[in-house]
Protein backbone atom coordinates (compact mmCIF):
# COMPACT_ATOMS: atom_id res chain seq x y z
CA UNK A 1 0.00 0.00 0.00
CA UNK A 2 1.37 3.38 -0.99
CA UNK A 3 1.41 5.74 1.96
CA UNK A 4 2.07 9.42 1.56
CA UNK A 5 2.37 12.02 4.23
CA UNK A 6 0.14 15.08 3.84
CA UNK A 7 2.81 17.31 2.30
CA UNK A 8 3.89 14.90 -0.45
CA UNK A 9 3.78 15.87 -4.09
CA UNK A 10 0.84 14.67 -6.11
CA UNK A 11 2.14 12.22 -8.69
CA UNK A 12 1.90 13.36 -12.29
CA UNK A 13 1.34 10.47 -14.70
CA UNK A 14 3.84 10.55 -17.53
CA UNK A 15 2.58 10.40 -21.08
CA UNK A 16 4.11 7.92 -23.47
CA UNK A 17 5.78 10.86 -25.21
CA UNK A 18 7.42 12.10 -21.98
CA UNK A 19 8.72 8.59 -21.26
CA UNK A 20 10.08 8.45 -24.82
CA UNK A 21 11.74 11.85 -24.34
CA UNK A 22 13.31 10.60 -21.12
CA UNK A 23 14.55 7.39 -22.74
CA UNK A 24 16.13 9.39 -25.57
CA UNK A 25 17.85 11.73 -23.13
CA UNK A 26 19.32 8.83 -21.14
CA UNK A 27 19.98 6.43 -24.02
CA UNK A 28 23.42 5.53 -22.58
CA UNK A 29 22.03 4.39 -19.20
CA UNK A 30 23.51 1.03 -18.20
CA UNK A 31 20.13 -0.27 -17.07
CA UNK A 32 17.73 0.92 -19.76
CA UNK A 33 19.72 2.76 -22.42
CA UNK A 34 19.18 1.45 -25.93
CA UNK A 35 22.50 2.91 -27.09
CA UNK A 36 24.66 1.35 -24.39
CA UNK A 37 26.27 -1.68 -26.07
CA UNK A 38 27.04 -3.45 -22.77
CA UNK A 39 23.88 -2.45 -20.87
CA UNK A 40 20.85 -4.44 -19.71
CA UNK A 41 18.51 -2.76 -22.25
CA UNK A 42 15.45 -2.95 -19.99
CA UNK A 43 12.35 -1.90 -21.88
CA UNK A 44 8.69 -2.77 -22.27
CA UNK A 45 7.62 -1.22 -18.97
CA UNK A 46 3.96 -1.66 -18.08
CA UNK A 47 2.26 -0.04 -15.14
CA UNK A 48 0.98 -2.11 -12.22
CA UNK A 49 -0.57 -0.75 -9.01
CA UNK A 50 2.02 1.64 -7.48
CA UNK A 51 4.77 0.45 -9.80
CA UNK A 52 5.96 -1.12 -13.03
CA UNK A 53 6.73 -4.48 -14.60
CA UNK A 54 9.20 -5.26 -17.38
CA UNK A 55 10.59 -8.33 -19.12
CA UNK A 56 14.28 -9.11 -18.79
CA UNK A 57 16.05 -11.31 -21.32
CA UNK A 58 19.70 -11.40 -20.18
CA UNK A 59 22.61 -11.51 -22.61
CA UNK A 60 25.02 -14.42 -22.53
CA UNK A 61 27.68 -11.87 -21.49
CA UNK A 62 25.96 -11.61 -18.09
CA UNK A 63 27.18 -15.05 -16.96
CA UNK A 64 28.50 -15.59 -13.47
CA UNK A 65 29.12 -19.31 -13.09
CA UNK A 66 28.62 -21.11 -16.37
CA UNK A 67 24.98 -20.76 -17.38
CA UNK A 68 23.98 -18.73 -14.31
CA UNK A 69 23.08 -15.03 -14.36
CA UNK A 70 25.63 -12.99 -12.36
CA UNK A 71 24.33 -11.72 -9.01
CA UNK A 72 25.62 -8.21 -9.68
CA UNK A 73 23.54 -8.04 -12.85
CA UNK A 74 20.50 -9.13 -10.86
CA UNK A 75 21.21 -6.36 -8.33
CA UNK A 76 21.47 -3.81 -11.13
CA UNK A 77 18.20 -4.98 -12.69
CA UNK A 78 16.40 -4.70 -9.33
CA UNK A 79 17.82 -1.20 -8.82
CA UNK A 80 16.74 -0.15 -12.32
CA UNK A 81 13.16 -1.43 -12.01
CA UNK A 82 12.97 0.45 -8.70
CA UNK A 83 13.99 3.66 -10.47
CA UNK A 84 11.34 3.15 -13.13
CA UNK A 85 8.71 2.52 -10.45
CA UNK A 86 9.50 5.98 -9.03
CA UNK A 87 9.45 7.54 -12.50
CA UNK A 88 6.06 6.06 -13.34
CA UNK A 89 4.32 6.47 -9.99
CA UNK A 90 5.72 9.77 -8.74
CA UNK A 91 7.31 11.36 -11.81
CA UNK A 92 10.68 11.61 -10.06
CA UNK A 93 14.28 10.57 -10.63
CA UNK A 94 15.90 8.92 -7.63
CA UNK A 95 19.29 8.04 -6.21
CA UNK A 96 19.82 4.76 -4.38
CA UNK A 97 20.59 5.30 -0.70
CA UNK A 98 20.37 1.66 0.40
CA UNK A 99 19.50 -1.56 -1.42
CA UNK A 100 19.07 -4.89 0.36
CA UNK A 101 18.79 -8.00 -1.79
CA UNK A 102 17.73 -11.51 -0.97
CA UNK A 103 18.72 -14.11 -3.54
CA UNK A 104 16.25 -17.00 -3.45
CA UNK A 105 17.17 -19.29 -6.34
CA UNK A 106 19.55 -19.57 -9.25
CA UNK A 107 18.79 -17.70 -12.44
CA UNK A 108 19.60 -19.60 -15.63
CA UNK A 109 21.12 -17.22 -18.19
CA UNK A 110 18.94 -18.64 -20.99
CA UNK A 111 15.61 -17.94 -19.26
CA UNK A 112 13.26 -15.00 -19.64
CA UNK A 113 12.52 -13.09 -16.42
CA UNK A 114 9.99 -10.58 -15.17
CA UNK A 115 11.01 -7.59 -13.07
CA UNK A 116 8.55 -5.75 -10.84
CA UNK A 117 9.08 -2.61 -8.78
CA UNK A 118 6.52 -1.15 -6.38
CA UNK A 119 6.68 2.09 -4.42
CA UNK A 120 5.63 1.02 -0.93
CA UNK A 121 5.95 4.35 0.85
CA UNK A 122 6.97 7.94 0.29
CA UNK A 123 7.94 10.42 2.99
CA UNK A 124 9.09 13.72 1.57
CA UNK A 125 12.11 12.98 -0.62
CA UNK A 126 12.50 9.39 0.60
CA UNK A 127 10.88 6.43 -1.12
CA UNK A 128 10.77 2.82 0.02
CA UNK A 129 10.63 0.60 -3.06
CA UNK A 130 10.40 -3.18 -3.24
CA UNK A 131 11.36 -5.11 -6.34
CA UNK A 132 11.53 -8.70 -7.55
CA UNK A 133 13.02 -10.76 -10.35
CA UNK A 134 10.94 -13.82 -11.22
CA UNK A 135 11.86 -16.66 -13.54
CA UNK A 136 9.60 -19.23 -15.17
CA UNK A 137 9.30 -21.30 -12.00
CA UNK A 138 10.21 -19.15 -9.01
CA UNK A 139 11.17 -15.81 -7.55
CA UNK A 140 14.90 -15.49 -8.09
CA UNK A 141 15.61 -12.37 -6.01
CA UNK A 142 13.83 -9.65 -4.06
CA UNK A 143 15.01 -6.24 -2.96
CA UNK A 144 13.96 -3.53 -0.60
CA UNK A 145 15.53 -0.15 -0.99
CA UNK A 146 15.58 3.36 0.32
CA UNK A 147 15.78 5.92 -2.47
CA UNK A 148 16.12 9.70 -2.41
CA UNK A 149 14.47 12.01 -4.93
CA UNK A 150 16.97 13.82 -7.13
CA UNK A 151 14.41 15.87 -9.07
CA UNK A 152 11.18 15.62 -11.01
CA UNK A 153 11.23 14.13 -14.47
CA UNK A 154 9.77 17.36 -15.86
CA UNK A 155 12.58 19.46 -14.37
CA UNK A 156 15.23 17.10 -15.73
CA UNK A 157 13.68 17.12 -19.19
CA UNK A 158 13.60 20.92 -19.12
CA UNK A 159 17.32 20.95 -18.24
CA UNK A 160 18.12 18.28 -20.84
CA UNK A 161 18.99 15.75 -18.13
CA UNK A 162 21.53 17.80 -16.21
CA UNK A 163 21.24 16.25 -12.76
CA UNK A 164 23.99 18.52 -11.36
CA UNK A 165 21.70 21.57 -11.42
CA UNK A 166 19.39 20.26 -8.67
Amino acid sequence: MLQRYSGAMTPIPLSDQRVSDLRTLYDRCYGCGSQNPIGLHLDGFTEIPNGVRAPFDPKQDFNGFHGILHGGVIATALDEISAWAAIHTDGVFIFTAKLEIRYRSEARIDELFVLEGVVEERRGKRLLIKASLTGPDAVVAESSGLFVVADTVENLLARKGDITST
